[in-house]
């Protein structure tokens, strides 16, 4: 499935309060690891800002997360 194809209109939008409240939460116990990716990748990362290492975690976690869900409703069905 495409993003655009995701219904997303019940969803109200998040207020401008929502984000100034807003907290990056990073776990507590940190793993360091060398990890080749890709310049592109990389790149898109650092336009980010300074936080570089800290959002590719974060999004290293959410796509394990995700995985994880996916992975138990798959065995749940079966």
């Amino acid at each position: 499935m495409k993003d655009e194809d995701i219904d997303t209109s019940d969803i109200p939008p998040l207020s401008e309060d929502f984000w100034v409240k807003a907290q990056l939460r990073l776990p507590e116990d940190i793993v360091t690891v060398k990890v080749e990716i890709d310049a592109e990748t990389f790149a898109w990362f650092q336009s980010q800002g300074e936080t570089t290492p800290e959002q590719m975690s974060v999004a290293l976690k959410i796509y394990a997360q995700a995985n994880q869900a996916f992975s138990s409703s798959i065995t749940k069905a079966g």
